[in-house]
């Protein structure tokens, strides 16, 4: 009998989207950050939204690993199912308004992950996907680009300065200069729109895994790669791109 992901797949887009709700109470307040130890920001929306989620996981599914942006791992001996939360993905674009961020949440069973949500509250769109049950934008099923010609296709990125800080320079500058045109849609956003077929390339010199978390199975599900650079679907490369099938094997020479 094949194995569903169907319940899982329900509760990660309840527990995402509730999390993202509450986000909503502090969000064009300019909320205060804290710094962490690498710089980055962390709000009390942050904070709030990963103990939320949490709660959920422990009360729904108690013998699971976690592993989240704000707290870190809750390990669970013997447990092969783990998910992996990232309260707000674009904290930098959550303190200045700007409605593109995200709740992720990624289930991993066995190494591997086979679920996930993204929900952006500030515009009401939630895009989740499970291993055999599609990717759903909103209640509609989603996929991938048709474009198949690289010089037609919109390439995405966060910062290009990433690219200079860290020593990927080259790689982006080849790629740059193959594709119709570049554009910042940025943060969990830009994986959101390859998903959905909007734009046809998103890549980022440096990722950490709950940064990744849901984008396999949503990729995948819409007919799509996320992965790194080499062409390994992951979300251990420290680093990630997401294209249509059709696309990979063109944009893979570029990042070399």
């Amino acid at each position: 009998m094949q194995h569903t992901y169907r319940k899982y797949l329900d509760f990660l887009t309840e527990t995402a989207f509730l999390a993202g709700k509450l986000t909503l109470a502090h969000f064009l307040s300019s909320p205060q950050p804290d710094f962490k130890s690498d710089l980055t920001p962390v709000t009390i929306a942050d904070r709030q939204a990963e103990q939320f989620i949490r709660q959920r996981i422990e009360t729904y599914y108690p013998h699971t690993a976690i592993l989240g942006e704000e707290f870190g791992s809750s390990p669970t001996d013997g447990s092969s199912t783990r998910w992996i939360i990232d309260p707000i993905d674009g904290t930098k674009a959550f303190m200045r308004g700007v409605p593109l961020y995200a709740v992720l949440i990624g289930l991993e069973i066995d190494g591997e992950v086979k679920a996930g949500a993204a929900y952006f509250p500030g515009i009401d769109e939630m895009l989740a996907a499970a291993d055999g049950e599609g990717c759903w934008w909103n209640g509609r099923r989603a996929h991938v680009s048709s474009v198949k010609d690289i010089s037609k296709a919109y390439v995405l990125t966060t910062d290009w300065g990433g690219f200079i800080k860290y020593g990927r320079q080259k790689e982006w500058e080849q790629l740059s200069k193959a594709v119709f045109h570049r554009a910042g849609w940025s943060d969990a956003y830009a994986f959101n729109l390859i998903a959905t077929g909007r734009s046809e390339i998103a890549i980022e010199p440096q990722m950490a895994i709950w940064d990744c978390g849901p984008f396999p199975p949503i990729l995948r599900e819409a007919g799509g790669y996320f992965g790194d650079w080499m062409g390994n679907a992951t979300i251990y490369g420290n680093e990630a791109l997401a294209c249509s099938m059709e696309l990979l094997p063109t944009v893979l020479p570029f990042l070399k």
